[in-house]
C-alpha cells in the first residue's frame, strides 16, 4: 500500500454540514438511493477502505466513512494495515459495530469484516482460502498463462448468520500487479481459485455452509464476456447482480473493480434484486469541486478513499 499525498493547499471542512449534506444525498438520489435498515433485510457492501491505516486520516474523515458503514449491516473491507491504530480509530465511531480481521498478507494488507453486532452473529468458522499444493493443477484456463502458485493475498473468510439465513463470506483483494498482461493472467488465475473453491464448498455435503457470498476488490475493469477475470469469475455459476446505480466503484465510475457474487440457491432467492455502488464523492465536499476541481480527486482520495462502496440487499425474515 502508498499512502496517498496530502492535499497541498490543505482540505479543511465542517464535518456536521459534510454529514448532512452525504445524507441527503443519499436520499435524493432515485439511482443512489440504500433501502433503510429493517429486521428483515440484510444490508451488505464491500469497501476497500484506502491505505485504511497508512496515510492521515483526522477524526472528520474516520466520522464521514462510519456514516457510510452504519448504513450496512455487514461490510467486507480491504486494504486496513498492518498497524491497526487507524482502523481502530475508525472503529471507535462505530460503537454497534465489531470487527474480524485477517493476519496480513501480500502488500503487507489485511482483510476484514465489520458487522452490525445487534443483528448479525458471527459464527463458529473463520478462515483463510488456501488450494493445496497438489491442487494447483487445476488452476488453469484457456488462453491464460502462467502457472498458479497461491494468492498474494489470501481470501478472509467468515461464518454469519442474519434472520434466517445463515451463510460463508469471502473478502477478496485480488493480485493487480500492473496493466501487463501477465499481471492481469496472475489476476485472473487468482479469481478462478476463488471462483473454485466456492463451487467446491457449495457441492461438498461436508462444507460449513452452502450460501456463499464472494466479495471485495476484484481489480476487474469492466463486467464484459472478453474480459478473461470476469470469466474466471462467472466460470463456477457465480452471479453477480446489476448494480441500480450504473456507476462503477473507481472514483472515475469506469471501472467496476469490487463485486458482490454469489452462488444461485438460497442466496439468490434471498436476494432482493437491490444493489448499487454509492458514489459519496458525489455528496461531500461541493466546495472542493466548485473551487479546486483540479484537485478534488486527490482531496477525495486523502480523506476518505479511491473506492467507492458497493452494497447489495437481501431478504432475512
Amino acid at each position: 500500500m502508498v499512502p496517498h499525498k496530502k492535499p497541498n493547499p490543505p482540505y479543511e471542512y465542517d464535518l456536521e454540514k459534510e454529514l448532512i449534506s452525504l445524507r441527503n444525498y443519499r436520499d435524493s438520489k432515485q439511482d443512489r438511493s440504500i433501502p433503510a435498515k429493517s429486521a428483515q433485510n440484510l444490508l451488505v457492501a464491500t469497501w476497500n477502505l484506502t491505505n485504511m491505516g497508512l496515510q492521515e486520516r483526522t477524526d472528520n474523515d474516520y466520522q464521514l466513512m462510519a456514516e457510510i458503514i452504519s448504513w450496512f449491516d455487514l461490510i467486507a473491507v480491504q486494504e486496513i494495515a498492518i498497524d491497526l491504530t487507524g482502523f481502530r480509530k475508525l472503529m471507535s465511531f462505530l460503537p454497534n459495530y465489531s470487527t474480524v480481521v485477517s493476519d496480513p498478507g501480500g502488500n503487507h494488507e489485511r482483510l476484514g469484516f465489520i458487522y452490525d453486532k445487534n443483528k448479525v452473529n458471527l459464527q463458529e468458522m473463520i478462515a483463510e482460502v488456501a488450494v493445496p499444493p497438489a491442487d494447483h493443477r487445476y488452476i488453469r484456463m484457456k488462453t491464460v498463462s502462467g502457472i498458479f502458485t497461491g494468492f498474494d493475498r489470501n481470501p478472509y473468510i467468515a461464518s454469519f448468520r442474519a434472520g434466517n439465513l445463515d451463510f460463508v463470506m469471502v473478502s477478496v483483494h485480488l493480485y493487480f500487479g500492473g496493466k501487463a498482461w501477465y499481471y492481469k493472467d496472475r489476476r485472473t488465475l487468482e479469481t478462478y481459485a476463488v471462483a473454485r473453491w466456492g463451487d467446491l464448498r457449495r457441492k461438498s455435503d461436508s462444507s460449513y455452509s452452502k450460501n456463499i457470498m464472494i466479495l471485495g476488490d476484484f481489480n476487474l475493469e469492466k463486467k464484459d464476456e472478453n474480459d478473461p477475470v470476469y470469466k474466471a469469475l462467472k466460470s463456477k455459476g457465480l452471479l453477480l447482480p446489476v448494480h441500480t446505480s450504473k456507476v462503477g466503484s473507481s472514483l472515475g465510475g469506469d471501472k467496476e473493480y469490487d463485486q458482490v457474487a454469489f452462488f444461485p440457491g438460497e442466496m439468490k432467492s434471498k436476494f432482493s434484486g437491490n444493489s448499487g455502488v454509492f458514489d459519496f464523492d458525489g455528496g461531500i465536499f461541493a466546495d472542493a469541486w466548485n473551487n479546486r476541481p483540479d484537485d478534488f480527486k486527490d482531496i477525495i482520495k486523502y480523506h476518505i478513499a479511491d473506492h467507492r462502496p458497493l452494497w447489495a440487499e437481501f431478504n432475512i425474515e
